[in-house]
């Protein structure tokens, strides 16, 4: 399989973003205030036909915590990225569109100055994160209109 992961404007990865994560919900509902950022890094992984098949945002902010005995220190949590956005086409699920996008995500972030990664990662893709380095923090928690989450998070390294 051919997987291509680029850099990408905002209005690539939207569509995905609110298709698969609020389909539901009014449009800007899959805008986020960090979207227009210089920092922020917008990620889109093409198919072999130049298709759009996985999308996700990544930019720097601080891991808010929760600071339990085993979660991150306070000196990584202020040079953390946080993962948002993350959506696959369900039609491509299993076939590596969003490993690809994630593994890369984690070493944009790192070569930037990252050293954590965080999210809020829905209930059911908590195995994904889990198969892929992340763990969970916390306990489980509501958001408003779209279901039960766990905060995760994942060392950087700089490659």
């Amino acid at each position: 399989m051919s997987v291509r992961i680029e850099i990408v404007a905002v209005d690539v990865v939207r569509p995905l973003q609110r298709a698969v994560l609020r389909p539901h919900l009014p449009p800007e509902a899959a805008t986020y205030a960090e979207d227009l950022e210089p920092s922020t890094v917008h990620l889109a992984a093409y198919d072999a036909e130049g298709q759009v098949a996985g999308v996700a945002t990544f930019f720097p902010q601080p891991y808010p915590g929760p600071f339990v005995e085993d979660g991150p220190a306070p000196e990584v949590a202020a040079t953390a990225w946080r993962l948002r956005g993350m959506a696959t086409d369900p039609a491509r699920r299993g076939e590596g569109f969003g490993a690809a996008v994630l593994r890369r995500g984690m070493a944009e972030a790192a070569t930037r100055g990252g050293r954590l990664l965080w999210c809020n990662a829905r209930t059911p893709a908590v195995p994904f994160y889990v198969a892929h380095g992340l763990r969970t923090v916390g306990a489980e928690f509501a958001v408003a209109t779209i279901g039960s989450h766990y905060r995760m998070v994942a060392p950087l390294r700089a490659a």
